[in-house]
């Protein structure tokens, strides 16, 4: 079959691999659509996976194309979404409930062969099935709502919230719905990017500018969300927390990434600092508010291109051009 193949670190193709096979309890999903991530870039520049190469893509749903000798739950010809979390069920973290932080974690897409390409493997446990309105290609936005849940699963958000948010890609847009959805009094959007920010816009935001500077609230935000993963984005966001407000970092930055914080002032205000890495127990939280219409998928992928445009679309991705990007194999 044809997938999009990680090589070595910067070199990305599109070549022919083995066909997958499933095992007992996995089943083999003919791929309608894969979204592009940042994810995929640290990738590509060797950070995330351990090896190489890898075909990447996490974020896909499609058709049952074959299931294992095991399988009862599913039938070839179901429509499903794949979450790609890979967890050993074993170690701490696992046994306490935090699969995300799984000491062996593991990812369709990042670990293992993933959705850039025209089949790919995954556990029957990790399918959810789709009602038959939910476009197949549209779907590919599940995995990534499933994150931004999962940011909320850990903030400490309360109604009537105001709410700041670096970035309005992707995920930054999509925890714009979700505050507008879990009762913010207003949620203000920064980016340097024109385009993006007049979609924030089109979203409903309360307004939208370059830097907080163009914005008067000098006591502050309840919560700040780093949706960019920017060192000078992050670092001016920890600055704009209200007392007793949340920052959240979301976005992934490098490894190499660092911002100064003030531990007097975290003390002194009770400001609170959190992360929020991956999906945990929010994918088929994601797959029925994405089925109930939370989501736009017209105003959130900005590109559809053919599978063997996959190192475009990665540059495209790159230079921050459009929005969600999705391959069509």
């Amino acid at each position: 079959m044809k997938a999009a193949l990680i090589e070595s670190v910067g070199q990305v193709t599109v070549t022919d691999v083995p066909d997958p096979a499933p095992g007992p309890r996995d089943v083999v999903v003919k791929v309608a659509a894969c979204g592009l991530c940042g994810t995929d870039l640290h990738i590509r520049e060797g950070e995330f996976a351990p090896r190489l190469p890898v075909v990447p893509g996490h974020e896909f749903a499609g058709e049952i194309a074959e299931i294992g000798r095991d399988v009862t739950e599913l039938a070839v010809g179901d429509r499903v979404a794949v979450d790609p979390s890979l967890y050993c069920h074993e170690c701490r973290y696992c046994r306490a409930g935090h699969n995300n932080l799984c000491d062996r974690w593991a990812a369709i897409g990042v670990t293992v062969s993933g959705g850039a390409a025209e089949y790919a493997l995954a556990p029957v446990a990790n399918c959810v099935k789709l009602p038959d309105h939910v476009s197949l290609q549209d779907a590919a936005l599940i995995e990534p709502l499933s994150c931004a849940i999962r940011g909320y699963d850990v903030m400490r958000s309360t109604l009537g919230a105001r709410v700041l948010i670096y970035g309005s890609g992707t995920m930054g847009l999509m925890m714009l719905e979700l505050a507008k959805r879990t009762g913010a009094s207003g949620v203000d959007v920064l980016d340097l990017n024109p385009e993006r920010l007049a979609t924030a816009r089109k979203l409903g935001c309360s307004s939208a500018a370059a830097t907080a500077d163009e914005l008067d609230r000098p006591e502050g935000w309840d919560v700040v969300i780093d949706a960019t993963g920017n060192a000078a984005a992050i670092q001016d966001g920890l600055g704009r927390v209200a007392k007793a407000g949340t920052f959240l970092q979301f976005g992934v930055a490098d490894y190499a990434t660092r911002a100064t914080i003030e531990p007097f002032k975290i003390y002194n205000q009770e400001i609170t600092i959190t992360g929020s890495m991956a999906v945990l127990h929010s994918y088929e939280r994601a797959a029925d508010l994405f089925a109930g219409g939370l989501l736009d998928p017209a105003v959130f992928i900005s590109d559809r291109l053919p599978l063997d445009d996959y190192p475009r679309a990665l540059d495209r991705f790159a230079a921050g051009v459009g929005r969600k990007i999705v391959v069509v194999p």
